[in-house]
């Protein structure tokens, strides 16, 4: 038992030295492409009027960046992104529709869309009923582009 134990806690400190590794490898400043995402939703927001929410959120459900209304919170709409986003790969996956590319949602008052922007973020908006969904798809698939790009 003892050397399990000791095996264990080597393994976790090996673990621990190879992720701060790959930290300093990377050099990921996180917090300027932060504000370079923020500027992407911006931008998309400025080209779709209609759009009142955009977020940029990790496949595990962490907000990265956001533009939203003061009655929404970040961490639960990431959450709820990440649940919808692997409810809808099952779904696909299980109907032979092959690789999502965006999940859309209408209701009575408007439409929410999700978009993956990389392996590892997705991108959503939420706008009113009245949007223009070529534009709006056309402009989420610009700016998940250049997220992804951000996140490489």
């Amino acid at each position: 038992m003892f050397y399990q134990t000791l095996f264990y806690r080597n393994l976790l400190k090996d673990n621990v030295l190879v992720i701060l590794r790959c930290l300093n490898i990377f050099d990921f400043n996180f917090s300027e492409r932060t504000k370079d995402m923020a500027s992407i939703l911006d931008e998309i927001d400025l080209n779709v009027r209609e759009i009142q929410a955009a977020a940029v959120v990790s496949v595990e459900g962490l907000p990265i960046a956001s533009k939203l209304p003061d009655k929404y919170e970040d961490t639960i709409i990431a959450a709820m992104t990440a649940a919808m986003l692997s409810l809808g790969d099952k779904i696909a996956s299980n109907l032979d529709k092959g690789t999502l590319e965006k999940i859309m949602i209408e209701g009575a008052h408007g439409v929410v869309v999700s978009m993956a922007a990389g392996p590892n973020a997705v991108l959503t908006v939420s706008a009113e009923k009245d949007a223009p969904l070529g534009l709006l798809f056309m402009e989420m698939a610009n700016g998940a582009k250049k997220i992804s790009e951000l996140l490489v």
